[in-house]
């Protein structure tokens, strides 16, 4: 039934301690109706003339970059922003003057056609977007239309103040006011993990005067409202509002807003009224458009243009003047006569008239700018950007990057970063969820002083190898039999099965575990079918404690208004039984209590207290008679620790009745306290119950390590690259999951940088603040230049093959992040293998990220997955997004995503190469075409005495980059391989290729330049001369301009094609189909436009067929062309290959020479890729190994003495 269902009794707003109150008057709700706090909503009446006059916007939601109407313009306002094809449009609008060297059609063609590639790409790209749009616009939910009925709307439906009714497990439409829920106090369950990246249950609470009037669909018949609040603003955490209703002014906090995306969890229904719709919620809000990235090869393929730019606007310039100075001087050298007679300068209105030499010269300028536009490549821009976008699909396709598991495979959210992915220099990775899993698993507990748990973590495998340990205690006798248990790693006989009732202290087993079982919030929730209990928790950590207790033989099955029901086993009776507490109040965990306790009422009637936190503020809360287990377990939970696990403390103590009605009486007082003091004098209040506490033991969970962690670190090291940990965990848990994942080593020296120093702690106690902040800086520099010091010393004062670790916590970063010393901080941390800063807010990251960026100004790559990481993922020059359980967040942030860090090494080493060397052979042959092209053009001109006149058909010069020249240089940014896959995992150093960016140098750039110079040479030379004399026809006609540019045109297609033969590195069928396509293409395209009729094909009517083809000269000046225009380029790359080759040219080597099988070769070049003090699982071995070679040399030299038994 619609609004039948029985709403159930719980009041839990009772039992919490902070999240959970009544909103009160604040100083911002004086504010309501001034600036910034002008809206009003009339809930329930959206169609009122009162709120008709506000005109709200709706609730449809756009994020596409175009709409139908302003496509066309907007997209072509993108293009021309190019320079490159404002340019040709400028050249294009001269061709339609008489100024123009070609007709105006086959100049504005080709620019159209690119144009329209272009702006069909952005179609295409912006109707993925629409269909997004489509998709959430079109979502269902159900909203009140009149006499307490609702129906189903689409979400793009919804107005300000119109009522809704949300389900369990549906996303809300709109920032939502809470009016009521299924519980009869208004509580509900909100998951943000949308919004923030957390995977918690929130707990939202609605106001008593609406709850307790609105159970069902027909109380909202009569209902009326109205609302004044905060105007639209992005901050997701406050909310300031009054309601009135029925003559009460009502206080509305954060408390009672639901916002949009986020998921209402473990609530039947809630009913909420409409406050911000559309782009006016909060998340929309919060929702900036992505920085603006471009590649750096992008950036300087755009300083090359601007540089032809310039060579172009010379060459019209020296041009002009020297043909200003041949118009002046045509008849004054042959006095009076006309040298130039065949111009006929006579006729001319401008051009070659001697008499009016200066504007001649002017105009021909601007002829010759139109004529060497040749040397810009107008199809340049849309060839990468089609070569980008099937690189991506490659990348999105590769299925040794997808993951079965979630189903996820790489995504690359945009393609304008392809090639930047094979030049970076550093990784910035956050830790949980992005090395770790953010699964949390309990392995371990301490009860009574002993260790229980035989399970072995990561960490510990690590410490075992790091110690040259090959057996690790307790790993061999574990039974993995049985199925896997989500948040359930534990395996030891003697507490198992209830076998803990054996042990000698079972009373104290049967406290800690029935603490698992008691003191938590998660809600229980049973499969009917199976009978089988699953729990909805606030944290990952919570639900393992909870699954833990479970299995262990306390099962919590059961949650009521003030009760928690449990099946434990009886000390007495050994049978299972089922007993319940009665649940009198929840003191919620936060980060600065770092602690969480439940008072219960047992079945005998005793009251207790069950609390669980952090060690460092549990252990000072212990009554004197309740330590009897402290020292052992601080033992167990340093042990912990150091093997990389998260610790709890868990204690109890009995309450006095007396006692507890005193402190439930402050305890209400304080909660319903509307003065500033208020949080403060809840915590005194809870602070004076949770002390004098009995110890109990430690519970240890592992966020595990993600698969291939430290084999992906260990390549990406070998690589060059350099890699940063950001966490907001502790120091202790950063480090034992540095040395997990292999990123520290035990021979390496760790910089610690923090403010844990006695001096700094006494300053806290005395809490003079600008003291505290002037001596933390000041401890901060100083331990950053020693450290700095440690580093630079000689090799006569540290070994050469040590390697420093950074470590830094979030208060240190704060003054190391200030301008005046964040250099110093960037010098010493650029020194040292790894660095891992702890305790770090989002911020922090963001930060960090920019300093590495801007100062070593090299590529950087952050890789996250929540909320916490976008900042930084938005700030470094690539940001990778893992598709995790912590929301999509981060990935919608991204530039790439993937499911897990694992996929990085092959996103960089293989595909990031691949681009990058693709990406920059592409733009240097695609320069080496154009120069080769445009150069015979200037020959050409120049051998005419400048006359402007183009040594090629209008048709020939329109479609040389469109169809003669550029699907090959698509195929070689699509389909080349310098080096195969097998061998870039081989010889990881190939990488540094890209950091350095060796194969786009201004060097190699240069070099094809010069390449294409020396090629036009040799066209334009040997086809001139050998010419020169030649008869085409028996009636002794020479060869004109039809046909030295018909030869000319036909060589530079050969040349150019054959020049990509000699480049490309791995041939596919689709390259030679697109190179030997092209060549045929000119010579079907030359017979049917010269079959044309003259008045279009004007000077190529019949060339080919009737002049060219026919004559033995023809072919023979093509081979020759071709011969002595490619073997300089042959010559160099024979010379370099054999005697200073590339380290890619080194592999190919050993893979064309068949020397893959000479293991003295081989070795000796992948030695190149492994560098010393560097980080990873190679490193580590290598230094093991130097470790035991000293060892030796120490025992040779006798500095080691051996025992008697020994020697």
């Amino acid at each position: 039934m619609a609004g039948g269902r029985i709403r159930r009794r719980l009041h839990l707003s009772n039992i919490y301690a902070f999240t959970c109150r009544k909103s009160t008057f604040q100083e911002d709700h004086s504010q309501i109706g001034g600036p910034g706090f002008s809206r009003v909503v009339y809930c329930n009446e959206p169609n009122s003339p009162a709120a008709e006059r506000r005109n709200y916007a709706g609730n449809y939601v756009r994020s596409t970059k175009y709409t139908p109407a302003s496509f066309i313009p907007k997209s072509l306002f993108e293009q021309f922003r190019r320079v490159a094809n404002f340019y040709f449009l400028v050249t294009g609008i001269l061709s339609l003057t008489p100024l123009s060297p070609y007709g105006a059609v086959s100049a504005l063609l080709p620019l159209g056609l690119v144009i329209a590639a272009s702006m069909v790409k952005e179609g295409i790209e912006d109707w993925g977007r629409k269909r997004q749009d489509i998709e959430v616009n079109n979502r269902k939910v159900k909203v009140h239309d009149g006499d307490g009925i609702f129906r189903q709307e689409e979400w793009r439906e919804l107005r300000v103040g119109d009522i809704v009714r949300v389900e369990k497990d549906e996303f809300f439409p709109a920032d939502l006011l809470l009016l009521s829920s299924s519980y009869e106090d208004s509580i509900c369950y909100v998951e943000t993990m949308n919004l923030d990246g957390e995977t918690n249950l929130k707990v939202k609470q609605g106001l008593e005067a609406t709850s307790s009037a609105l159970h069902e669909d027909s109380d909202f018949k009569e209902f009326k409202a109205v609302v004044r609040c905060e105007d639209p603003n992005a901050d997701l955490y406050t909310f300031v509002g009054t309601l009135h209703l029925e003559e009460q002014r009502l206080p509305l906090s954060v408390q009672q807003l639901l916002l949009r995306d986020s998921k209402l969890r473990n609530t039947e229904y809630v009913y909420g009224a409409v406050v911000f719709t559309g782009h006016d919620t909060k998340v929309i809000q919060n929702s900036t458009d992505p920085p603006s990235k471009r590649s750096r090869i992008e950036r300087k393929m755009d300083k090359i243009i601007y540089m032809m730019f310039g060579v172009v606007f010379l060459m019209s310039f020296i041009g002009s003047i020297i043909f200003g100075i041949e118009t002046r001087e045509d008849r004054v050298r042959n006095r009076g006569k006309t040298e130039r007679w065949y111009l006929k300068p006579d006729d001319a209105e401008i051009f070659f008239d001697p008499e009016r030499a200066p504007m001649a010269a002017i105009y021909h300028f601007l002829t010759a700018v139109m004529l060497y536009s040749y040397f810009i490549p107008i199809s340049l821009y849309v060839s990468i950007e089609i070569v980008k976008v099937l690189q991506s699909i490659f990348i999105n396709n590769d299925i040794l990057m997808y993951y079965e598991e979630t189903d996820k495979p790489a995504h690359a959210r945009t393609s304008n970063l392809n090639e930047e992915l094979g030049m970076v220099d550093t990784v910035l990775s956050d830790k949980t969820g992005t090395l770790t899993c953010n699964s949390m698993e309990f392995i371990k507990c301490s009860v009574a002083g002993t260790a229980y748990g035989r399970g072995v973590t990561e960490v510990e495998r690590s410490l075992a190898m790091r110690s040259g340990g090959s057996v690790l205690v307790g790993d061999d006798v574990v039974d993995r039999s049985g199925p896997k248990i989500k948040g359930f790693n534990f395996q030891d006989e003697r507490v198992m099965k209830g076998n803990w009732v054996k042990q000698q202290e079972a009373g104290v087993l049967q406290k800690f575990f029935r603490l698992l079982a008691v003191c938590h919030t998660a809600i229980p929730e049973t499969d009917e079918a199976t009978g089988t209990v699953f729990y909805e928790a606030e944290s990952p950590d919570e639900a393992a404690f909870v699954v833990a207790a479970r299995e262990l033989g306390f099962e919590f099955f059961s949650r009521t208004q003030n009760g928690i029901s449990i099946r434990e086993l009886d000390l007495a009776t050994g049978q299972k039984v089922e007993r319940g507490y009665r649940l009198l109040n929840v003191l919620e965990f936060n980060s600065t209590r770092k602690r969480m306790s439940v008072i219960v009422r047992d079945e005998d009637g005793k009251l207790l207290l069950l609390s669980k936190g952090a060690d460092n503020v549990m252990f000072e809360r212990l009554a004197k008679d309740g330590r009897k287990f402290e020292e052992k377990t601080r033992e167990h939970v340093n042990e912990y620790a150091d093997a990389g696990l998260r610790t709890l403390i868990l204690a109890y103590r009995e309450v006095d009745e007396d006692e507890y009605v005193e402190f439930s009486k402050n305890f209400n007082e304080a909660k319903s306290s509307v003065s500033e003091d208020r949080e403060s004098l809840i915590d005194e209040t809870t602070d004076q119950m949770e002390c004098d506490l009995i110890l109990l033991g430690a519970t240890a969970v592992e966020d595990k390590l993600q698969n291939g962690v430290p084999d992906c670190i260990d390549k990406l090291a070998q690589a060059g690259i350099k890699i940063w940990v950001l966490t907001g965990d502790k120091m202790e848990t950063a480090i034992n999951i540095g040395f997990a994942c292999s990123l520290l080593r035990q021979e390496m020296k760790q910089i610690i940088i923090n403010l844990e120093t006695p001096h700094i702690k006494a300053l806290e106690k005395a809490g003079e603040k600008d003291v505290i902040e002037q001596a933390s800086r000041e401890s901060v520099v100083k331990q950053m230049e020693e450290g700095k010091a440690l580093i630079t010393r000689g090799p006569n004062d540290t070994d050469s093959h040590d390697a420093f670790a950074l470590i830094i916590d979030g208060k240190s970063l704060t003054y190391a992040l200030e301008d005046d010393f964040k250099k110093k901080f960037l010098d010493l941390a650029t020194g040292c293998a790894s660095v891992i800063c702890c305790r770090s807010s989002p911020k922090q990251k963001a930060l960090v990220t920019r300093l590495v960026k801007s100062g070593t100004g090299k590529t950087t790559l952050a890789i996250g997955d929540g909320a916490n990481d976008v900042g930084m993922l938005q700030e470094a020059d690539i940001g990778v997004g893992i598709s995790g359980v912590e929301g999509m967040q981060a990935v919608m942030s991204s530039d790439i995503a993937i499911a897990q860090f694992k996929y990085l090494e092959r996103l960089l080493l293989l595909h990031g190469h691949w681009c990058y060397s693709r990406i920059s052979s592409m733009i240097c042959y695609f320069f080496y075409k154009n120069i080769t092209f445009g150069v015979t053009l200037f020959l050409y001109e120049a051998y005419t005495s400048f006359s402007a006149q183009p040594a090629y058909n209008d048709w020939f010069l329109s479609l040389f980059n469109v169809f003669f020249s550029s699907l090959p240089v698509i195929a070689l940014g699509v389909f080349d391989q310098d080096v195969s896959a097998r061998f870039c995992y081989k010889f990881p150093l190939l990488y540094q290729e890209g950091v350095q960016n060796l194969l786009f140098s201004w060097k190699r750039i240069s070099g094809w330049m010069f390449n294409g110079l020396i090629s036009a040479l040799a066209v334009f030379f040997i086809c001139k001369q050998s010419q020169e004399h030649q008869l085409y026809n028996p009636n002794g006609k020479t060869a004109g301009r039809e046909i030295l540019g018909g030869t000319m045109y036909t060589c530079v297609v050969w040349v150019v094609n054959l020049q990509m033969v000699l480049a490309i590195s791995y041939f596919t069928w689709v390259q030679h189909i697109v190179i030997w396509g092209s060549v045929a293409l000119w010579y079907i395209f030359l017979m049917i436009y010269g079959a044309i009729t003259p008045t279009f094909s004007t000077d190529a009517y019949k060339v080919f067929l009737e002049a060219l083809a026919p004559a033995p000269s023809y072919w023979l000046t093509i081979l020759l062309v071709m011969i002595f225009a490619l073997i300089p380029y042959f010559v160099f790359k024979s010379v370099q290959m054999r005697y200073f080759p590339g380290y890619h040219q080194m592999i190919q080597w050993i893979r064309h020479e068949g020397q893959s099988n000479d293991p003295e070769f081989v070795e000796m070049v992948r030695q190149r890729s492994i560098r010393p003090m560097t980080v990873g699982p190679t490193a580590r071995r290598a230094a093991s190994v130097r470790r035991s070679g000293r060892f030796h040399d120490q025992l040779n030299k006798n500095v080691i003495p051996l025992s008697k038994e020994e020697k």
